[in-house]
């Protein structure tokens, strides 16, 4: 979800393998691909024309397909893949920006920055454009925005609670016709019911959307105590320290997928979700433990020992060769999720800050701190690297 992402790093580990690649790379160049990081300076576009830097006021969408940014009084949408303008919509001063839609119809501004937990307030004004079509919603509570629904008739809003002193919240909906806040339903398509929506601490909250855009998968841990819908309707009383939020756009339900224990007992920064057309993969460094997720059926399909350095921050990425890069420290390890092998463990001139593979899954990019390397999928053969000043996180790969 794009007002709190955090784009963690994987934990690698050494695996006993011949090491392929080396720690030295070729002196700084053009990367080959499109490319999307943040710095200290903001969001940046680095192709290999060269660098465009959108600033701070600027925000990507979940799939990272638009840009939407603020500049002199002006909100403009950002197609990622040309860098080309889509739309410009002349705002009032002191909008930020914090949602685009995929499609890049819509967005979303607050005027207040995004932070972990939102400052105590009895109301919250949001300013949402929708084809160039501006409107102000005041709402009451202390409300964030989170993502659109496909088809932009309404917006996922987190509601903290209590809104004078925020400490959770609950995903609720924001109708944009009659501007209304509804609640979830559930997975069968019914309202969730007075005192059954969830409330959420969003503890180690990471969230990346489905291959087809439909579902947003969030990662929550750390959530001793927590009862789901289910669990709430039912009378059971829930204990799930680590699961998978998964938000449908299209539909606007919400089910929790759980984690198996020990997910979700170590540090937030060792988790880390990376999702395919395949489904989802959840990697929890403290224990060494991988969880495969179906999203057909919604269910952990199996858990698997997965060795990486308890403790690392994490970042995952799943391979269109059935192979999974994780990265944590200044290695990254390549796994096999279909034997469950380790194949290789390679170092990286620095520590990562993200992953991200080429769209012909050739090349494997790992931001580092004032760089970007990039590498032979294949064999981890170093094929360039990118001086990027301060950079923070590399976001995506195009």
């Amino acid at each position: 979800m794009t007002t709190r992402r955090n784009f963690l790093t994987l934990a690698a580990a050494a695996s006993g393998l011949a090491l392929a690649g080396c720690r030295e790379t070729p002196e700084s160049t053009a990367a080959p691909d499109l490319l999307l990081a943040g710095t200290g300076r903001g969001l940046v576009r680095l192709t290999p024309q060269g660098e465009l830097a959108y600033g701070t006021e600027a925000v990507l969408s979940s799939d990272n397909a638009r840009i939407m940014t603020v500049r002199e009084g002006s909100l403009t949408q950002i197609a990622t893949g040309t860098g080309v303008a889509t739309g410009t919509t002349r705002l009032p001063a002191g909008w930020l920006p914090r949602v685009i839609s995929p499609d890049g119809r819509a967005g979303a501004l607050t005027r207040t920055p995004p932070s972990v937990i939102p400052s105590g307030r009895a109301r919250t004004e949001l300013l949402v454009v929708i084809d160039k079509n501006p409107r102000v919603y005041d709402l009451p509570g202390a409300i964030e925005p989170d993502a659109f629904t496909l088809d932009a008739t309404g917006l996922f809003v987190l509601d903290w609670l209590p809104a004078a002193a925020p400490d959770h919240y609950r995903v609720r909906r924001l109708d944009l016709a009659d501007g209304t806040l509804q609640p979830l339903f559930t997975r069968d398509k019914s309202p969730v019911p007075n005192g059954a929506e969830e409330e959420m601490r969003g503890e180690g909250r990471q969230a990346v959307p489905s291959a087809d855009g439909r579902l947003l998968l969030t990662l929550y841990t750390h959530q001793p105590g927590h009862q789901h819908t289910r669990d709430l309707l039912s009378g059971r009383p829930g204990n799930a320290h680590a699961f998978v939020h998964v938000l449908n756009l299209a539909e606007g339900w919400a089910y929790c997928v759980d984690l198996p224990h020990p997910f979700g007992e170590g540090p937030p920064e060792g988790h880390a979700i990376a999702a395919d057309s395949w489904g989802a993969a959840v990697v929890d460094s403290a224990s060494g433990r991988m969880a495969y997720a179906n999203l057909e059926s919604l269910a952990v399909d199996r858990v698997v020992a997965a060795p990486i350095p308890a403790g690392a921050s994490s970042a995952l990425v799943m391979g269109p060769d059935r192979r999974i890069y994780a990265g944590a420290g200044d290695r990254i390890t390549v796994l096999n999720r279909d034997t469950d092998v380790v194949e290789a463990s390679r170092p990286v001139p620095g520590v990562v800050r993200g992953l991200g593979l080429s769209r012909d899954g050739a090349r494997l990019y790992a931001g580092t701190p004032g760089a970007v390397h990039w590498f032979s999928a294949a064999d981890g053969r170093a094929l360039g690297s990118r001086a990027v000043p301060d950079l923070t996180g590399l976001r995506s790969v195009g």
